[in-house]
């Protein structure tokens, strides 16, 4: 059995639909697409396709096997056209794990230039704030947002993630502005559930000295777009990164609370399975995401369009524990 024909053709049924489908393409018999696939399930001991009369689907250990199979075929195509000193062809399919709001808010306006850039790499993008496991998902690239990385993956560093405390200025007009982390337990809290530090916040004073605030939050919720309406409303503070609240605080329907305080330090990693050759479409996507987003990241612009929005005190306003420095 050539095992290397045998992934190729088992791709192709799984992709046409049918063997006969796959026969067609292949410019072979059906009977021929069958016997290698069928020889691929006896040397493998498992089976990866149910047959019907009417439909053709993946066993559990096909699904799980096919993702296996087009990454093998990838790195084949790969290796020989290094092999023969042709650049690396970006091809294939490109499966991605992005957090919800990034993806939707930040990730979606690069998208369009990478295409454009590949068109002959198709992208399968699945948008969740849940770590995912990369080899049962058959993810190749993860977005995602923490202090470090996980110690077992591949990460590349893209670019600061900035948590701003802040919240709208009638919120503040009626409840007072902080004047010290502490005061955040007399006020309503809007949390991210899934920031790893739970129900407490963490901030950094000027001489470095760090203060840890348990919180008692009126709401909570797996989505950051969600808290950042509610706060809009004037439901509460809210603690989330710029790429989310960076428009408000620009426009002044959000301002930033304690300022002078720092927030906890996240990152934007791209992360990956350990290989000794990264392929090229992985590659072309990080380059790209690190061209596109550069040195300094384009959401972070309400740091000096919105400087006058952010800190001035709402008419009327009332600090809590101390008045907030300016």
């Amino acid at each position: 059995m050539d095992f290397v024909q045998s992934l190729r053709t088992f791709v192709r049924v799984v992709d046409a639909g049918s063997f006969i489908r796959a026969a067609d393409q292949l410019g072979t018999s059906n009977a021929a697409v069958t016997r290698q696939v069928a020889a691929l399930e006896r040397h493998l001991d498992v089976r990866l396709l149910n047959r019907t009369t009417r439909k053709l689907s993946l066993t559990s250990s096909g699904q799980v096997f096919i993702e296996k199979a087009r990454g093998i075929l990838a790195d084949i195509e790969e290796a020989e056209g290094m092999a023969r000193g042709k650049r690396a062809k970006v091809s294939g399919t490109l499966r991605l794990s992005v957090p919800l709001s990034f993806g939707i808010g930040q990730v979606s306006r690069l998208l369009p230039g990478f295409r454009a850039r590949y068109p002959g790499l198709k992208l399968d993008i699945d948008l969740t704030d849940q770590i995912v496991d990369l080899v049962a998902q058959g993810v190749d690239v993860a977005l995602r947002i923490a202090r470090e990385p996980s110690p077992h993956l591949v990460a590349r560093k893209l670019a600061p993630v900035v948590l701003v405390l802040c919240a709208s200025p009638q919120y503040l007009k009626v409840r007072g502005v902080p004047g010290h982390p502490g005061d955040l337990a007399e006020h309503d809290t809007l949390s991210y559930s899934y920031l790893a530090s739970g129900e407490a916040w963490t901030f950094t004073d000027a001489r470095g000295e760090a203060i840890r605030v348990r919180i008692n939050p009126s709401v909570n919720a797996t989505n950051g777009e969600v808290l950042r309406e509610l706060a809009l409303a004037g439901g509460g503070v809210i603690l989330q990164p710029s790429f989310i609240v960076g428009a408000e605080l620009m426009r002044g329907t959000l301002v930033q609370v304690l300022p002078e305080w720092k927030t906890q330090e996240l990152n934007l990693y791209a992360v990956y399975l350990s290989q000794r050759q990264l392929s090229a479409k992985v590659r072309a996507f990080i380059d790209y995401l690190v061209e596109s987003i550069g040195d300094e990241p384009y959401w972070e612009q309400w740091k000096v369009s919105g400087d006058k929005g952010q800190r001035r005190r709402p008419s009327g306003a009332t600090s809590g524990r101390r008045p907030i420095r300016q």
